[in-house]
């Protein structure tokens, strides 16, 4: 009786054997499934939904400033979203081309030296010029090269971006050829520190700067790949002062 009763469990737990593997199986490919998903959706749905903010935001700020006799919605019975954002692309590309002739250098100019008279205002408005010349100039190298820079003590390494080199006293003072670089805080790359390190304390990367901003706002998640040619990688654990001695 005992032997018979042995062989009805051995009986079972060969039959759940392959039904808990199954299950199993399944279960792991769903999940796996379920996360490729979000993988794919998440970056597609939250790039358009601040696409869509952005565009629903420049709208509110710009629709009620044009009058009713020039605005499309008095004329249609539902809103076109981007309206808003359509028309100042259109007034920025005008105001360029105003400004591009005699007649409107000389008002540029004009309103620089008014603004250049008020003691707050002053010091505001030529450090934004100063910004937007240097990042919108085709000329500009602002983060253009991405750099590994010893910071913020010795053996501890960080993820710099090159903007430039300092001029003046402060290029004189240093004692040295200082390069300016700019190094951000993770996840938020738009805060940050800003180095006046010598050339030979920076090692230049060969990552693009979109790599080295995804690199920063997730973290060292997400890791570029290598662009260095075969020949000129080593084998084994290099370092980078390996690197700054050219060892």
């Amino acid at each position: 009786m005992a032997d018979m009763t042995d062989d009805r469990h051995s009986e079972q737990s060969d039959v759940s054997a392959p039904r808990g593997s199954i299950f199993g199986g399944l279960a792991l490919r769903l999940r796996t499934y379920f996360f490729a998903g979000i993988l794919i959706t998440a970056p597609i749905s939250i790039t358009v939904y601040l696409a869509w903010a952005m565009i629903r935001w420049v709208d509110g700020q710009v629709i009620p400033l044009i009058p009713d006799h020039y605005n499309p919605e008095t004329y249609l019975p539902f809103s076109v979203p981007g309206i808003g954002l359509l028309i100042l692309l259109a007034a920025l590309t005008l105001v360029g081309a105003v400004t591009a002739n005699m007649v409107g250098r000389m008002m540029v100019r004009g309103s620089d030296r008014l603004l250049g008279r008020m003691p707050v205002v002053r010091g505001i408005y030529n450090a934004l010029k100063q910004i937007f010349e240097t990042v919108l100039s085709q000329k500009s190298q602002a983060f253009r090269e991405v750099a590994l820079v010893e910071y913020p003590r010795k053996g501890a390494w960080a993820l710099g971006f090159i903007t430039g080199k300092p001029d003046g006293e402060i290029q004189e003072l240093g004692g040295g050829e200082l390069v300016n670089v700019f190094v951000p805080t993770t996840p938020n790359p738009t805060s940050g520190f800003l180095l006046f390190l010598p050339e030979r304390e920076i090692l230049r990367l060969g990552m693009t700067v979109e790599e080295g901003i995804k690199m920063v706002v997730s973290g060292g998640i997400v890791m570029p790949a290598d662009r260095r040619p075969p020949k000129s990688r080593r084998s084994g654990t290099v370092t980078p002062l390996d690197l700054a001695s050219g060892q």
